[in-house]
């Protein structure tokens, strides 16, 4: 009899509410609380997740803005153009070894990598350093309007050059 009293007695910090409903609240907001998490996770479950990333191929303008001889490194999109004697052609400007962006260092007529030091020709052929393989080549052509554009998608295999 005593615990029967004692469970449907007021505690002195809420007045007008039992032991018992006070363990019901907590439950039920416990488990309102577990619904709230899983249909958060389940929303971003499904929810799409897109990974926007720009376009591969890139414009680099007229050709003639490539005097013969140079070498231009275009940072922002991870390569070189080259204007050689056989005409113009796209260098990738991410080192084979562990991916570090290279740098055109004119003094020298090399490319070099800042990281671990490979060097390489202008043309991509590997001098030394730890890189497995030469820098790659990557597709060049000219659209429509007469625009050089380079696809980062495609590597070649063989060397290609766009005649200006």
């Amino acid at each position: 009899m005593s615990q029967d009293r004692d469970a449907n007695q007021s505690c002195a910090k809420c007045p007008g509410c039992t032991r018992r409903e006070v363990f019901v609240k907590v439950g039920v907001g416990s488990i309102g609380a577990a619904f709230a998490g899983a249909a958060a996770f389940g929303y971003e479950f499904l929810s799409p997740n897109v990974l926007y990333e720009p376009s591969p191929i890139v414009d680099l303008g007229k050709p003639d803005q490539y005097p013969p001889g140079s070498v231009t490194q275009q940072t922002e999109a991870g390569l070189y153009i080259v204007h050689g004697p056989e005409g113009i052609y796209a260098m990738s400007a991410v080192c084979t070894h562990l991916g570090c962006l290279t740098a055109w260092n004119a003094d020298l007529g090399i490319v070099a990598c800042p990281c671990h030091g490979s060097k390489f020709t202008r043309d991509g052929t590997k001098i030394e350093g730890p890189a497995p393989r030469p820098l790659l080549w990557l597709r060049a052509y000219l659209d429509d309007e007469g625009n050089l554009l380079v696809d980062r998608s495609a590597l070649l295999e063989q060397k290609e050059f766009v005649r200006t």
